[in-house]
């Protein structure tokens, strides 16, 4: 076995190692569809104050999506629904009415001057983070923008020794007392907290408000049973495509089809290894895309062993048909991959959730399917060689030359 060879069987025992790994300390996401959730449609409610445009809706979602993701849902799915709705679908979901709480509030902050008059609101606030005041009670800490610093510096400079009351959605959350000037362009928002509290209302502040107030109007709770179901028919018929391309790449290639069931098993290994390190969400369209690269793979091999059967037939000895028929087939294998994965990267740039999870699916799955073809079914096939070149050439179904 030459040293190249020898150095690619290890850096694929490796990667197998590594994959195994993966696969035993990261459990992989399940979308909505798969392990349930809750979905729900918020409807924009117009007011005078506040109208209903098209920028106000995109900046609706712009919100909602930030909320969405400082909630750590996997995947979610945000799309708008006609003029003034917007369907929200969060998988894994244990707590809803937080969930809703937390993206539906319109979220206006607004801080106060003891005659009632606002003097800062949230658009003023450069940052907010979870704290604790001088008791070690949960609090929310502030960092202003610079024109906000300075209003900020005004309005406590001027009103030391009265209270200002900080208002969210017209609701007093804290009232405290100016003690001294706080000139840094930083404060602390205290009111009986607690650590859930706190940790929603800076999620709000940070996601900014949302232009115009959203109702939900409707919420459906999407259940396990559902996905266990979808998951267990998934399995059954992938199970049955892989054993079924299984035995007829053996039965039709023998030993070379072997070689290739080897590197398609490797291959299923590291796409499940690699699904799990991106922390990618699984969904019923992205099994689909999982079937489908399975089906890429097995095709480049097929292209591959073609390639080789016919330059042994146009009269090359195994190892230089082999070399003859990877260079050859090597364009034809990137040409119909690389086209499938620009394919890939159009549905994810402009797909929602489930056509996202379907393009990553696809796309680590015609990447690793490239490697597989061209680098570990190369390996185990130099090996069948050194073994056995005539019955290689003899289970092809072709002659090698002697001459």
């Amino acid at each position: 076995m030459g040293r190249g060879r020898s150095v690619r069987l290890v850096a694929i025992l490796v990667l197998l190692l590594v994959a195994g790994v993966a696969l035993y300390t990261r459990p992989i996401n399940l979308g909505l569809d798969l392990q349930g959730g809750i979905h729900v449609v918020l409807e924009a409610v117009e007011t005078p104050e506040l109208p209903l445009t098209e920028d106000a809706m995109n900046r609706a979602l712009a919100v909602v999506d930030r909320r969405v993701n400082a909630l750590g849902v996997t995947e979610p799915v945000l799309q708008r629904l006609g003029d003034r709705r917007i369907i929200v679908e969060l998988p894994g979901i244990e707590d809803p009415e937080q969930a809703i709480s937390v993206i539906g509030k319109t979220a206006v902050l607004e801080f106060k001057d003891p005659t009632g008059v606002t003097v800062l609101t949230g658009a003023d606030l450069a940052n907010a983070a979870l704290g604790r005041d001088h008791m070690g009670r949960p609090a929310v800490d502030v960092e202003f923008t610079a024109d906000g610093a300075k209003k900020f510096a005004a309005i406590t400079t001027e009103w030391v020794g009265h209270q200002m009351p900080i208002l969210l959605d017209n609701r007093v959350i804290s009232s405290p007392v100016i003690q001294t000037p706080i000139t840094e362009g930083k404060g602390q928002i205290t009111g009986g907290f607690t650590i859930e509290s706190a940790s929603e209302l800076v999620i709000l502040l940070r996601a900014g408000s949302l232009p115009v107030p959203l109702e939900v109007v409707e919420i459906r709770n999407v259940g396990p049973i559902l996905g266990k179901e979808s998951i267990d028919r998934s399995l059954k018929a992938g199970i049955i495509g892989i054993i079924g391309v299984l035995l007829f790449m053996l039965a039709y290639y023998r030993l070379p089809g072997g070689v290739a069931n080897i590197a398609l098993v490797i291959y299923i290994v590291l796409m499940l290894a690699e699904l799990a390190l991106v922390r990618a969400t699984l969904t019923l369209p992205g099994i689909a895309g999982f079937i489908l690269s399975i089906g890429m793979a097995v095709d480049a091999n097929v292209i591959i062993f073609e390639r080789i059967k016919e330059e042994i037939a146009a009269g090359k000895r195994v190892r230089a048909a082999v070399q003859a028929g990877f260079s050859r087939a090597l364009a034809t294998v990137l040409d119909a991959n690389i086209t499938t994965l620009i394919t890939a990267l159009i549905l994810f740039n402009f797909g929602t959730g489930p056509i996202k999870g379907f393009a990553v699916t696809l796309s680590l799955g015609i990447i690793t399917s490239m490697f597989t073809a061209i680098v570990v079914t190369r390996v185990f096939l130099d090996m069948a060689i050194d073994r056995d070149p005539v019955g290689f050439s003899r289970y092809l179904g072709v002659r090698e030359a002697t001459k």
